[in-house]
């Protein structure tokens, strides 16, 4: 298994466009991206658990229920949330599109994501269907386009691919995803885009993504706030021309471990990006007493806004770590927890079995000052392992968000 260039359209018969459509005043600003695959594919998707959803949500599931799809759509700079007449928008925007692609209309994926509450026209998608559409490739300049389509507050382009092997048959996963704030998913402000040329039946395709997204989006968390859009899907096109996956064999278990590799890497990626982050933070937890007692204290370790904030000072605080593992609600003896950070200049243990430790608070600094900190822990009381991503608080997350619709 390997990461590949193209991102999006590194799997065999993808393409994907993004262009300038007018939904954004800033007409440097892609805001529309599209990605289609050269024949109907399995499909599946995953959405956010808030109770107020964006209405392409809505149309999306509609038009997933058969578990096919051909197209993805997206709009950036407007979510088409709380408005009267999304759910009329977004069945417009995939007519619109099925016209363009000579495909039907319920085989379309449609997302947005933006300021809430704003009204969307339908207008710029008439006007500039046809040009996305024409524009369509297959270069890692396409995909990149794509992904600059569905990007707001982000500061980069959060985009990958793998190559690996089934039934002696060469596969990709490609995949964009966008997510800067607004991030804890139950599924976050994320949106993310996947593509494969396996060949894998739309029942275990769902199964793989709701296990590989638990595993990485739903670990992921910049400041705790759970969007109204969050969508992960997927197309599994089968033009690899491996044998089908209908069950959970060794082919399948291979697909999951691309498919988790594709959605972890993007998650740290988010994290990284977090408004205003600066940081890094990986919460590594092992020996709980069930996963699910790793998952619990892994996550309210990185969203801990103590913890956050501590680690934006650079500070050893790791009272603050402990503090967060007491409240997370996982089975624990915290008499039994040893802890330590971690990074490119070192590794420093400050706490065993449930107590402080000496340590040197100059090679504790040095160690939190990098960009990429592990937190480590180890409860002592089992064989569950977890990890979630995260990242500091940072007085800049306040001023994007002060002004965030201007």
């Amino acid at each position: 298994m390997e990461f590949v260039e193209n991102g999006v359209v590194a799997p065999k018969g993808f393409k994907a466009n993004g262009i300038h459509a007018g939904i954004r005043s800033n007409k440097s600003k892609i805001d529309l991206a599209l990605i289609t695959s050269d024949v109907k594919a399995s499909a599946a998707a995953v959405y956010t658990s808030n109770l107020v959803k964006g209405a392409p949500i809505y149309v999306t599931k509609n038009n997933l229920a058969d578990g096919y799809a051909q197209a993805m759509i997206c709009n950036s700079g407007n979510a088409n949330t709380c408005n009267k007449n999304g759910i009329e928008i977004a069945s417009e925007t995939c007519k619109i599109l099925a016209k363009s692609l000579n495909i039907n209309e319920n085989d379309i994926i449609v997302a947005s994501t933006g300021v809430i509450g704003l009204p969307l026209s339908i207008e710029p998608f008439k006007a500039h269907m046809d040009e996305i559409v024409s524009g369509l490739g297959n270069t890692k300049m396409h995909s990149d386009l794509a992904c600059q389509g569905i990007m707001t507050t982000d500061t980069r382009k959060k985009e990958v691919a793998v190559k690996f092997t089934l039934d002696n048959k060469e596969c990709y996963i490609g995949a964009i995803t966008k997510g800067s704030g607004m991030i804890h998913p139950n599924m976050a402000t994320m949106l993310c885009f996947i593509t494969t040329d396996v060949s894998i039946s739309p029942k275990m395709l769902e199964k793989a993504l709701k296990e590989s997204v638990n595993d990485s989006f739903n670990m992921l968390s910049v400041d705790g706030d759970t969007s109204t859009n969050d969508t992960c899907s997927i197309m599994a096109n089968g033009l690899a021309g491996n044998k089908t996956i209908a069950k959970e064999n060794d082919d399948y278990y291979t697909f999951l471990e691309a498919l988790k590799l594709v959605n972890i890497t993007l998650a740290k990626e988010m994290a990284k990006d977090g408004e205003g982050a600066t940081k890094l933070i990986i919460a590594e937890v092992k020996n709980a007493k069930t996963v699910n007692d790793a998952k619990l204290v892994a996550k309210s370790v990185i969203c801990s806004s103590l913890l956050k904030s501590a680690m934006f000072g650079a500070d050893a605080n790791w009272g603050r770590v402990l503090c967060a593992i007491g409240y997370s609600k996982a089975d624990v003896d915290v008499l039994k927890v040893d802890m330590a950070f971690a990074s490119k200049k070192g590794y420093l243990k400050v706490c065993e079995n449930g107590y402080g430790i000496p340590f040197s608070e100059e090679l504790a600094k040095e160690i939190l000052l990098e960009d990429e900190i592990t937190i480590k822990i180890n409860l002592n009381d089992g064989k569950g392992e977890a990890s979630a991503f995260g990242c500091d608080l940072t007085y800049d997350y306040v001023k994007i968000n002060g002004d965030y619709r201007s």
